[in-house]
């Protein structure tokens, strides 16, 4: 379990890199000082770094991380990073191969060291590493990145208290707009289906009921077998939930299946595991506003 193998307390790194001067000079170079591991995790970090560090996701945008291959660049990207910033709660399984290949040294952070990561709707299919889905988790993330920059340039400390101070702030504001947006949807109509188990953390903060999963598990690598199938068609029948929710890297095949015996239609276009290359969700914040939309609007 990658968790296991990089599980930190905060400001704590499995090694100890040079920092300090050498963080703010290498900004202006093309290798990545700081590396994420997702493209919503680079969106937070700029937001606290400013122009002060070069921040690189390791991931593409709009890739699925449950089923991404690593490439032999990707090796290259974390040889280069100087700082690694991982989501955790068992998130980045596909790092595992590249850390065992890549050599020098770097620190490692998990944005959500402090959090307590929840198991998926059935506590055999392991925990629920989702937690950026509620934006009030990301002001945790927020506050260990920036320990984690000012520890790796203590000469920017200043700069990343302030950038992480306003961000917060914006965060505060996202978690009241989500709240207003909610609001449009009567209580006994907030219903859930997705293609896997994601949305739990969102689903908790703003009144959500889960009504299930095609997928049975936190991973869109997973598969459902016809039993588990036929157990969710009768869910949603029983329910009245009247939409599927996928992100827009899944296979809709399935879902488009269940439509089909139930009548009720598909959103295809949220964006919970990656930003795009500009709209919708070209930003963390612009991800949550347009998830949270396309959800009002097929349910209100």
């Amino acid at each position: 379990m990658i968790n296991r193998i990089l599980s930190i307390a905060l400001l704590t790194v499995l090694s100890i890199s040079s920092c300090g001067g050498e963080a703010a000079s290498s900004s202006g170079t093309a290798d990545p000082v700081i590396l994420t591991s997702a493209t919503f995790l680079a969106d937070i970090t700029r937001n606290i770094a400013g122009e002060r560090l070069t921040v690189e996701s390791l991931l593409p945008l709009g890739t699925d991380p449950h089923s991404y291959q690593p490439t032999p660049g990707d090796v290259t990207k974390i040889v280069q990073s100087k700082l690694l910033i991982i989501n955790g709660a068992e998130y980045e399984h596909f790092l595992e191969p590249l850390l065992e290949n890549a050599e020098g040294e770097r620190d490692v952070v998990e944005a959500s060291a402090g959090l307590s990561p929840g198991t998926s709707a059935e506590s055999e299919h392991g925990v629920d590493p989702h937690l950026w889905l509620d934006p009030n988790n990301v002001i945790t993330y927020v506050e260990n990145i920036r320990e984690a920059l000012t520890h790796f340039d203590p000469d920017g400390a200043a700069l990343y208290r302030s950038n992480a101070d306003a961000y917060v702030t914006q965060l505060k504001d996202l978690d009241v707009w989500i709240k207003d947006q909610v609001s449009q949807i009567a209580p006994e109509k907030r219903l859930l289906v997705t293609n896997h188990e994601a949305l739990g953390y969102f689903a908790d903060r703003y009144g959500f009921t889960v009504i299930g999963a095609i997928v049975p598990g936190v991973s869109s690598d997973a598969s459902a077998s016809a039993q588990q199938m036929a157990s969710l068609i009768d869910q949603i029948k029983a329910s009245g939930a009247p939409a599927i929710f996928l992100d827009e890297v899944e296979n809709p095949a399935l879902a488009q299946q269940i439509a089909d015996e139930t009548g009720v239609k598909i959103v295809e276009d949220l964006h919970l595991e990656s930003l795009t290359d500009g709209p919708p969700a070209a930003t963390y914040i612009d991800m949550m506003k347009h998830n949270v939309t396309q959800i009002v609007d097929a349910l209100k």
